[in-house]
């Protein structure tokens, strides 16, 4: 039986259903790692800091969820652009040959990074790549952004890393519930008026015209959205992806569908932000963004396959 040297995880609560040690253990062994083993571990965010205390040097990362994502944040320093703007970390990186930058004894260096927004970015890319879609360079484009929680914002970052979205609508039942949104848009989307905040009875009129859609509400609590939509004869020519991966498709993407738009299913986005976690916390990846010479397209491409292929059995 091999040793294990190096050891990662996915912390939150609830865990039981997280895919994540699907997706990481398949990245190990197929990059030859296998000292290396990534596991899940219920904790709240009053047990979090025992957690973190009781770790060692055999251990290399963490991957944090819903509620962890912000209580991490006074143990690490943000490490990448969208961890330092939205003080929202998804990754946790351990160098336990430097101190702790936050003071915290007894706790190695920790390098907070965010790769939920580049999951979602990548998710349309791969999906644009394979139709043969080619995307505007120039800021022409629409897009809707169903809810306004943590993942919303998450979503809007990416569609400001979009090099074709010029606004964005985000539809949700508390309009005014998160005070972020805007000033992210304004900072990093053009003109005057880049982002409206609307309520959920406009869901269907704001859909209509969208290139890009992304749904971040959970469960079944779009089916409202997709069964209106069904009642409806317009088409929907753009783009959703649905950070939902159960049940799978959603109804919401099987009435984009059915429309004419093109869905995609949030384990497209649930890889994507997997794969650079592995890439961080094995040490692939030298920052966020990595220098040159840290990438490499053909293992890359072999990396992907592997993911994809364990993530496609498990679900």
């Amino acid at each position: 039986m091999t040793m294990i040297n190096h050891r990662c995880a996915v912390l939150g609560k609830p865990i039981a259903h997280s895919l994540s040690p699907v997706l990481h253990n398949a990245a190990y062994s197929a990059l030859g790692l296998d000292d290396w083993h990534y596991d899940k571990h219920e904790v709240g965010e009053d047990d979090l800091d025992g957690f973190l205390h009781s770790l060692d040097s055999q251990w290399a990362g963490l991957s944090l969820t819903m509620p962890l994502k912000k209580t991490i944040q006074p143990y690490g320093e943000p490490s990448n652009m969208w961890a330092r703007e939205l003080r929202v970390a998804n990754t946790a990186v351990f160098d336990w040959s430097k101190p702790n930058r936050a003071g915290i004894h007894d706790l190695p260096a920790i390098r907070l990074y965010n790769t939920d927004v580049q999951g979602i970015q990548l998710a349309f890319e791969h999906s644009y790549e394979l139709r043969g879609v080619a995307v505007p360079g120039e800021r022409t484009r629409e897009a809707v952004i169903i809810g306004n929680g943590n993942t919303a914002t998450s979503a809007l970052a990416a569609c400001t890393m979009m090099p074709d979205i010029r606004h964005v609508t985000v539809v949700a039942r508390h309009p005014g519930k998160n005070v972020d949104l805007e000033p992210l848009a304004r900072k990093f989307l053009p003109g005057e008026r880049p982002i409206d905040i609307v309520g959920m009875e406009r869901a269907i009129e704001v859909l209509r015209r969208a290139d890009v859609a992304i749904n971040t509400i959970p469960g079944h609590a779009a089916d409202g959205i997709a069964d209106a939509l069904n009642g409806e004869t317009c088409t929907t020519g753009g783009t959703l992806l649905d950070v939902v991966y159960d049940p799978r498709p959603t109804r919401l993407m099987s009435a984009w569908r059915e429309h004419g738009g093109t869905a995609i299913g949030g384990e497209e986005m649930l890889l994507y932000q997997a794969m650079i976690q592995v890439w961080l916390m094995t040490g692939i990846w030298d920052a966020d963004p990595p220098s040159a010479g840290a990438c490499d397209r053909k293992r890359d491409q072999v990396l992907e396959s592997a993911m994809r292929e364990a993530l496609e059995e498990a679900l």
